[in-house]
């Protein structure tokens, strides 16, 4: 029936066209009686292929394969066959060609096929299916549920309506279901799993980030976690990833909860999801063990889960050579089946493992570039050259660089920044950059800048542009960029309110870049609207007064109420999120002590080392060294807190993994120092100080302020590699003694680093710094890089002259 109903279409296709033009290729599709018969009119007709004769091939692809014997069907062997792929590839081009007949038809003979449903086909077919026959009534449906929304009380009939009608919701109906949502949810029982599950599923679509509700829903799903599967602990892994929410609870439990089901699952499709989500936070014989497990499921992987794997590989940076081979493997027959995307993606995770095969990234590399000279994509061509820009190889031909120039008009500011970085790499590995006058990046490098000012000049809408400015970085950004950036930002102050402020700021802080307009702003929209504040945001919000240093007219005000806002809240806080709260304050010397006591309580410390294994190891690491600058700073500056010092091991180590490199302007100084002292052995370079800090040069000056000697074996020598070096291991040793009345200078030379990128305004950690080396006794002398490096300092004798004023007075 299903084959005579094809036959008849192509049928009808045929007759309308007439007589006089014959559809040659549509007449040898249709006498086609083999599989293989068939792909060999797709392959030799590849150019003149319509839509009719794709609509008409895949449906005689399915009718081959009906017709068979259920154990006689190879649809893996259909499926991974070249002109296959040609099919796909075309049916995902032409589908705006097709009509609603056609449509359908082509969707039901993908499914029949067996065809992956993350297949990007597949997803297009069922998305414009869906535009075609659903968005009238979707349409209807939607106001109708604006309309009755106060008198619906079922809460899983309308988050399953939340979810079907969400491309079509407008912000004022999200915000109206959210409140609906928001009163039902506190008479939800504890398990209504996918009433939840839907309900954040309903915010991913939405791209809406709403804690209140996510939090409510995370209550939930953790009440059924006990009893739930890999498929859909996989789920909510992927739904809090894509929102960006973390809850450090729901991670403990689901990694218990995957442990538990680590010898039950034993297929390669859930085996793939389990690991997935559970190996990056495994301990190191839970994870040996289930990468044993994979290398005997390995052989099973198909082409998507050897792509999961790979990434999952390089996440948690595995060394287990035969598995990485046997995924390759698998990746390596299916180099055909991968989109563009995805096969960027395996590269750079392959790449990044440090993986060696030289064949296997040569197939790759090839692929990448024949994709950036076909795509038409943004994203995609965005995502292509920043890969091809990691990996090594053979330069770039012009027509590859002029296919990157042609797609950058069509960039978000985001994209940008990365093409950028990406022709900086390759300017760098290219060594005719410098020869030629004109060289192929050139007109690359001015669209970017052209491009990049002229989106900034015509944004008019805060927070998408906060949304596109969300990971700027680099130098092409910095240097073109950032000013125009400031501007813009000011010119649209007025739209600066509650719920874009915390993303404001954090980019502020980002950039250390000080605007006091734009603070100023911050700070009056914050004291205005605190309460309507999330109190995990507060966070973002003092991190740009923190770093930059800014004490706006109402400092005291703006601290005052986050603080209490936050307060109330504090155990319900991420561990690790807390720990950055408190951090912040402590530079500005704001010690709240409810807070301190609850940072350095037995409770919360188990809590956080449970919280440390869940996160991914750049945030471990970063929320270890502010719970040790935090412990510091509470110890010098607040003793009455009886909190003991208890990193002195940690910094240790963390000494033993840092390279003593001195700096050519610290060298420069240095002998200077010996110059005005009478002597090398009056400076001691690079002293470790009690509770760890690393002073650049330490002197001592008697109570006349003359310079006081050191013993030999307590001497720092620069050597000319510009290393730092003890003669004898001075770090265990204790500090000696200063006669009555000396004291001890401590002489920093600060860079660029230590002020604000626009201006000579010193940072919040380097006042913080010296307020705590003047309790240790110091009189700090700051060198800024600004007056050493001027112009007025340029011969020795004006070097030493400054350092007798700065030291001597």
């Amino acid at each position: 029936m299903f084959r005579l109903r094809s036959l008849n279409s192509c049928f009808r296709r045929l007759l309308h066209v007439g007589t006089v033009n014959r559809d040659q290729v549509l007449e040898q599709l249709q006498v086609c009686v083999a599989e293989d018969q068939l792909f060999d009119v797709v392959g030799k007709n590849k150019a003149k292929l319509t839509v009719d004769h794709v609509s008409c091939a895949v449906g005689l692809l399915w009718q081959f394969h009906k017709e068979k014997p259920e154990l006689l069907r190879n649809l893996d062997l259909t499926r991974t066959h070249p002109q296959f792929l040609t099919l796909r590839v075309l049916a995902e081009n032409k589908i705006a060609h097709m009509d609603d007949f056609m449509l359908i038809n082509m969707l039901y003979d993908f499914m029949r096929l067996d065809l992956e449903r993350q297949d990007s086909v597949f997803q297009q077919l069922v998305s414009e299916a869906w535009l075609r026959i659903d968005s009238p009534l979707m349409g209807h449906i939607t106001s109708i549920v604006d309309q009755k929304l106060p008198s619906i009380d079922d809460s899983r009939a309308l988050s399953a309506l939340m979810i079907s009608i969400s491309p079509l919701v407008s912000p004022q109906l999200r915000d109206a279901l959210i409140s609906k949502v928001d009163q039902l949810l506190d008479n939800m029982g504890h398990s209504e799993f996918n009433t939840a599950r839907r309900i954040v599923q309903f915010l991913r679509n939405m791209k809406y980030l709403h804690r209140p509700i996510l939090e409510k829903c995370n209550k939930i799903i953790l009440s059924c976690i006990p009893t739930m599967d890999v498929e859909n602990i996989h789920i909510v892994f992927g739904l809090y990833q894509s929102l960006q929410f973390n809850s450090y609870e729901f991670k403990l439990a689901a990694k218990q909860r995957l442990t538990e089901l680590i010898d039950s699952t034993t297929d390669s499709f859930s085996f793939t999801k389990l690991f997935v989500n559970l190996a990056p936070m495994a301990s190191p014989p839970i994870r040996e063990r289930m990468e044993n497990t994979a290398l005997l499921l390995a052989d099973e992987f198909s082409a998507h889960q050897a792509f999961v794997f790979a990434e999952a590989l390089e996440q948690i940076q595995s060394k287990n050579l035969s598995l990485l081979n046997k995924v390759a493997s698998v990746i390596q027959r299916n180099l055909h089946v991968y989109r563009p995307v995805d096969l960027a993606r395996i590269t750079q995770a392959l790449y990044q493992m440090y993986y060696y095969n030289p064949e296997l990234f040569s197939k790759l590399r090839k692929v990448l570039v024949n994709s950036l000279q076909r795509s038409f994509l943004p994203y995609e061509v965005t995502i292509l050259t920043r890969v091809l820009a990691l990996v090594p190889g053979p330069l770039l031909e012009e027509v590859t660089i002029s296919r990157v120039d042609a797609m950058v008009e069509q960039c978000r500011l985001s994209d940008l920044n990365t093409v950028s970085l990406s022709v900086a790499k390759w300017i760098r590995n290219d060594p005719s950059y410098q020869l030629n006058t004109h060289s192929k990046y050139d007109h690359v490098l001015q669209t970017l800048n052209r491009c990049g000012h002229q989106r900034l000049q015509t944004a008019d809408r805060l927070d998408l542009v906060l949304e596109e400015l969300k990971f700027m970085t680099g130098d092409w950004f910095e240097e073109m960029l950032l000013e125009e950036t400031m501007a813009m930002l000011q010119r649209m102050m007025d739209q600066i309110n509650w719920s874009n402020v915390p993303e404001l700021s954090l980019f502020i802080a980002r950039t250390n870049h000080l605007c006091p307009p734009l603070m100023d702003r911050i700070a009056s929209v914050t004291i205005e609207h605190i309460d309507k504040i999330h109190p995990a945001a507060i966070y973002g919000i003092m991190l740009s007064f923190s770093v930059l240093n800014y004490d706006p007219v109402q400092a005291d005000e703006v601290f005052n109420v986050c603080i209490k806002r936050l307060t109330p809240h504090i155990s319900s806080f991420e561990p690790h999120l807390l720990v950055l709260v408190a951090s912040c304050l402590a530079v500005v010397d704001r010690f709240p002590e409810e807070l301190i006591r609850e940072i350095f309580s037995i409770d919360f410390l188990g809590k956080l080392d449970s919280q440390l294994e869940t996160l991914p190891e750049a945030l471990s690491m970063r929320t270890r060294q502010r719970l040790m600058e935090l412990n510091r700073a509470v110890c010098l500056e607040c003793p009455e807190f009886q909190v003991p010092w208890f990193h002195g091991r940690y910094c240790q180590q963390l000494q033993r993994k840092m390279h003593s490199a001195v700096s050519p302007v610290q060298k420069q100084i240095y002998k200077i120092l010996g110059d005005v002292f009478g002597g090398i052995n009056y400076v001691q370079v690079a002293v470790t100080t009690p509770y760890y800090y690393t002073v650049d040069f330490e002197c001592k000056l008697d109570k006349h302020s003359r310079p006081l000697p050191y013993s030999e074996s307590n001497t720092l020598q620069v050597l000319d590699r510009g290393e730092a070096h003890w003669d004898t291991n001075s770090l265990e040793n204790g500090r000696d003694e200063l006669p009555p009345g000396a004291q001890r200078v401590a002489v920093e030379f600060l860079s660029s680093r230590f002020f604000c990128k626009n201006s000579h305004h010193m940072k919040g950690e380097t006042l913080m710094r010296k307020r705590h080396l003047e309790i240790l006794g110091y009189r700090v002398v700051q060198i800024p890089h600004f007056e050493w490096n001027s112009m007025e300092l340029s011969t020795h004798d004006a070097w030493q002259e400054y350092l007798k004023k700065k030291i001597f007075g």
